[in-house]
């Protein structure tokens, strides 16, 4: 799907590729949702630049992400999408700078472009060139990886006092501490997608100061210091809450085997409890035909009494020793 954002007269508002291919008058940005081959094509002749493939775009090298081909900047950034479900992803985003038009080449759908895109047409707020466009997609991208670590932030302070602070009518059973490693978890894997977005989004800014023949650069440098701020800063929390994240891990992991540890020690000292009587019970067991306290009135109450107080004085000793 191809929309194309055009101002004139001070509105904004979308169109499609005119009659014969050709690009509406006054277009800013142009954006690609899951293009088909037909829509790439007819959009490199119109532009004159190639459009990168999916697979292109999925390349972790620098060189593969962020380079100057034909007329037109290439840039690659890793961008969150659907991070408010229970399976947050990381998808490509590859942003083409062509004369003062931004291109916008997407297989994913990440929150902060349809809140920007919603925010231009609603305000008729669209900046006047491609650069600007692209400063203020990736604020919006930064703005929303601010928002989710707040949200990590949060969750994890709450599982931190649900941890080493329960309430009392909390049981720290099996389902508790699945719980908090499910949570846990999905915390360690959203922070840690927003930290390699971060990265992406870090590099792309250090490109793009290091190409001087960008036409509106007035409109990158006026926002650069203030993304590039943000950045750093929201990459040193992503490392504060990762770091957190795995102390929590290991704490739970900890309760985890500390309740286990409780449990086996219960089986122990009932085990060792019951040795003594279970020793007693055996040797008047046995079928030997002289055992005098066989014929003993009150022998068998004072099997039971032997039996029981052999159980009892081991609980009694663990009790004082407090293993219990």
């Amino acid at each position: 799907m191809i929309s194309i954002f055009t101002r004139s007269a001070g509105a904004v508002s979308t169109s499609d590729l005119l009659a014969g291919g050709s690009l509406p008058e006054d277009s800013v940005w142009i954006d690609l949702l899951n293009p088909t081959g037909e829509e790439e094509r007819a959009l490199e002749r119109a532009l004159g630049v190639e459009m990168p493939t999916h697979e292109e775009m999925r390349e972790i090298e620098v060189s593969s992400r962020l380079y100057q081909e034909a007329g037109g900047t290439y840039m690659t950034a890793t961008v969150l999408a659907k991070s408010d479900t229970a399976q947050p992803e990381a998808t490509v985003v590859t942003f083409i700078l062509v004369g003062e038009i931004l291109v916008s080449l997407r297989y994913g759908e990440p929150a902060p472009f349809r809140t920007f895109a919603a925010r231009c047409l609603r305000q008729s707020m669209l900046r006047a060139s491609g650069e600007a466009v692209l400063m203020g997609l990736l604020d919006a991208v930064t703005d929303r990886i601010a928002d989710l670590l707040e949200r990590i932030g949060v969750d994890i302070d709450a599982i931190s006092r649900d941890v080493f602070d329960p309430s009392p009518d909390v049981s720290h059973g099996g389902d508790f501490f699945k719980n908090m490693l499910h949570r846990v978890g999905r915390n360690g894997d959203l922070a840690s997608k927003c930290r390699e977005s971060l990265v992406s989004i870090n590099r792309l800014l250090t490109f793009i100061n290091s190409v001087a023949d960008i036409p509106a650069r007035k409109d990158i440098d006026s926002k650069m210091p203030t993304l590039i701020a943000d950045v750093h800063s929201l990459s040193d929390h992503a490392t504060f809450l990762a770091n957190k994240v795995n102390f929590l891990l290991d704490a739970t992991l900890g309760m985890v085997n500390i309740a286990q540890t409780n449990i086996i020690k219960i089986f122990s000292v009932a085990s060792v409890a019951l040795m003594p009587p279970t020793l007693i019970a055996s040797i008047y067991g046995m079928n030997f035909h002289f055992m005098p306290e066989l014929d003993w009135y009150f022998g068998y109450p004072l099997a039971l009494l032997l039996m029981a107080c052999s159980a009892l004085a081991p609980y009694l000793y663990f009790k004082h020793r407090k293993w219990l």
